[in-house]
């Protein structure tokens, strides 16, 4: 049994993100308005709702890539405009279900973020690599694999990987598994966990389609349509 989580910050019950307020609309059609949505240290936050119900939009918004139509958005007690976007970015983390690669090995895919000076408090381990990749039954032959040369749950082993090299406070999950297999999948579920657990400032949110995945990972669940 894992021991209790801690919380933090303990003057806010640990509330780590906090979106009030959000409309979204793609041309004529409202996805979503008035959606409200708090990430709390330590937990895994499932977000659900139908195909098309803008999922991947309200990851988008929560991370810097969408602008906010309305609404706002508190990451550590500060607005999200009073953080310089590259380093929220490096805090409030996207890993996109089909994530985007440059032509190149494995190794030097999760090598080059490390060279963005809002990476340099983060310290390559390749330790901890190593080992995460043996987790998904990769070993050093992985990392000279050509990019463009990987299955889609491999691409999604190497994101996934990054992510966590990169160490952020919190993960935005776009269907991270969709691609692996059973294996992988249940492999990248108790990583992330693992992760989860590392720190007590941690927090998750989580989208998927399984919606036994979800039931299985997450502390709880917000549909959003």
């Amino acid at each position: 049994m894992s021991p209790p989580r801690a919380v933090w910050p303990p003057g806010r019950a640990g509330i780590v993100l906090d979106a009030n307020g959000l409309t979204c609309r793609v041309e004529s059609r409202l996805l979503w308005s008035d959606l409200a949505l708090r990430l709390i240290a330590g937990e895994r936050l499932g977000v659900t709702g139908p195909s098309g119900s803008g999922k991947t939009m309200l990851l988008r918004v929560l991370c810097g890539l969408e602008p906010i139509a309305q609404g706002t958005i508190t990451f550590r007690e500060r607005p999200l405009d009073a953080w310089a976007m590259p380093e929220y970015r490096a805090r409030v983390m996207y890993v996109p279900q089909r994530p985007l690669l440059r032509e190149g090995s494995v190794q030097q895919a999760l090598r080059a973020p490390f060279a963005f000076r809002v990476h340099s408090r983060s310290a390559w381990d390749a330790g901890s690599i190593s080992e995460w990749l043996a987790r998904f039954g990769r070993d050093g032959a992985f990392l000279r694999q050509r990019c463009e040369r990987l299955s889609g749950g491999e691409t999604q082993i190497l994101a996934l990987v990054r992510a966590l090299a990169l160490a952020p406070q919190v993960l935005l999950l776009d269907e991270p598994t969709a691609s692996m297999d059973r294996e992988a999948a249940a492999a990248a579920e108790r990583l992330i966990g693992d992760w989860l657990h590392a720190r007590a400032d941690r927090a998750c949110l989580w989208v998927s389609h399984d919606e036994a995945q979800l039931a299985r990972t997450c502390d709880r669940l917000q549909a959003i349509a």
